[in-house]
């Protein structure tokens, strides 16, 4: 299918739809997707200026929830990070809503 979709790459492309082999949206195991989907898988991608935009919740969500996500979240990057990198991994941690005031969390204690 990937040569029916790769025509519609001009369109699909910049706003960040195309599908990716290694994102697992291009699969055999269509079931196995679905069922990774509604169970709750995300993927983040970093923006041009090295910046990860992701949700972790919903405004229905409990504290407990969020926060679960949230530590997922941090543990996931953190596991992401190359071996060869020296230094500080993540600079600077901003939670916010969608459209509200951001709060700027300690980074030592991600690390």
């Amino acid at each position: 299918m990937m040569g029916v979709v790769g025509r519609l790459g001009r369109v699909l492309g910049p706003k960040g739809l195309m599908p990716n082999p290694k994102a697992g949206t291009v699969t055999m195991d269509v079931t196995k997707a679905i069922n990774d989907i509604k169970a709750g898988k995300i993927e983040y991608r970093l923006d041009k200026t090295n910046i990860i935009h992701v949700p972790i919740g919903k405004a229905s969500f409990t504290e407990e929830m969020l926060s679960d996500n949230f530590q997922t979240l941090i543990g996931a990057i953190t596991k992401a990070r190359p071996a060869a990198l020296k230094g500080q991994y993540l600079k600077s941690v901003t939670i916010t809503s969608t459209m509200g005031p951001g709060v700027k969390l300690n980074t030592a204690k991600f690390v």
